[in-house]
């Protein structure tokens, strides 16, 4: 965080310096205020691109075997252009590399960790354990250490599901 705070402070100088550079060629025709106006525009036009590229930067640190299998996208007032181009607020992994595959009763079960990257002002990453009958095409979180599955929250998923296909169409 205190790097985007750092950098912030950069493009505002730098934006600063053209402003003054545009007032000193014009020959102080133009207004003082260019130049703190320049300076907000640079630390808002650098805040807006940290933001818009803020999932593609998180795919880049991701192992080439994680597969994003779903995006979020939100709009907030205050940002009145993401209403136009929503922002990505969240995504889902799930890192093909680690997947444990058993067979029981002639069904493909597959045990995974499922990984709910979010974006705030310090990024929140939570893991999530789940079982996935591949047959049945059914989905279960699992709960505690010994990892017990939690029935009631027992859940059916369709062909074209991107989780489905990512966990059972591998390999």
């Amino acid at each position: 965080m205190i790097w985007h705070l750092i950098a912030a402070a950069f493009a505002g100088l730098g934006a600063a310096g053209v402003g003054l550079l545009l007032r000193f060629l014009s020959g102080k025709r133009l207004p003082r205020w260019i130049i703190p106006a320049f300076a907000g525009l640079g630390v808002l036009g650098y805040q807006i691109h940290h933001e818009y590229t803020w999932y593609s930067h998180k795919q880049q640190q991701l192992p080439d075997s994680a597969e994003v299998v779903s995006v979020e996208h939100g709009s907030a007032f205050w940002r009145p252009w993401t209403y136009a181009f929503p922002l990505a607020n969240a995504f889902e992994v799930v890192d093909q590399a680690n997947l444990s595959v058993t067979e029981s009763d002639g069904e493909r079960l597959v045990e995974f960790i499922r990984y709910r990257f979010e974006r705030h002002y310090v990024d929140l990453v939570t893991p999530q354990a789940y079982l996935m009958n591949c047959s049945t095409q059914e989905l279960v979180p699992l709960a505690g250490e010994p990892r017990q599955p939690r029935l009631s929250a027992l859940r059916s998923l369709d062909d074209d599901d991107p989780l489905y296909r990512a966990v059972c169409e591998v390999g």
